[in-house]
């Protein structure tokens, strides 16, 4: 009896976790409302950065160039500070291309409990998650990383 009150309890969780993942939604700068179900066959990384954040800005050059070399990879980068006209300028002046997403906690919770910038949340092509990386990372491990998953599949 314990067992399977154990195993209900777990499949109901997974139920919700993945019941979460698939209903994010976020509202970039422009307007536009981005799901995950929207990119399937694509892989998705939600970026949480800031501009008062070093490691964030650093990584930021690759994020724009897998966005715009790679289309089998969707970028949304979700700025977690509290002024929206200084974000801005900050996508102006490094001219990002990906979405933007004005964040706050609230918006971070639909994915998880947001302690370090930057985060980056990966999610497959089938819109499962694949992996979360705290602190920053490089097109570099982000390639190295997919390639491995891919080689995985086959």
């Amino acid at each position: 009896m314990m067992k399977s009150k154990l195993s209900v309890s777990v499949c109901t969780v997974a139920l919700l976790l993945t019941f979460q993942v698939q209903a994010f939604q976020f509202k970039d700068v422009t307007g536009e409302v981005h799901n995950l179900a929207d990119y399937k066959g694509r892989w998705v990384l939600i970026n949480f950065w800031a501009t008062w954040c070093p490691p964030c800005l650093k990584e930021i050059p690759d994020l724009i160039s897998l966005y715009e070399d790679r289309k089998d990879i969707m970028v949304i980068g979700v700025a977690m500070d509290s002024d929206p006209q200084e974000i801005m300028s900050f996508v102006r002046t490094l001219s990002i291309s990906y979405p933007i997403v004005l964040g706050d906690r609230e918006i971070a919770s639909q994915l998880d409990e947001i302690s370090l910038l930057p985060s980056t949340y990966f999610y497959d092509p089938d819109s499962n998650p694949a992996a979360r990386q705290l602190g920053i990372i490089s097109r570099e491990s982000i390639e190295k990383f997919i390639e491995s998953k891919s080689i995985e599949k086959k």
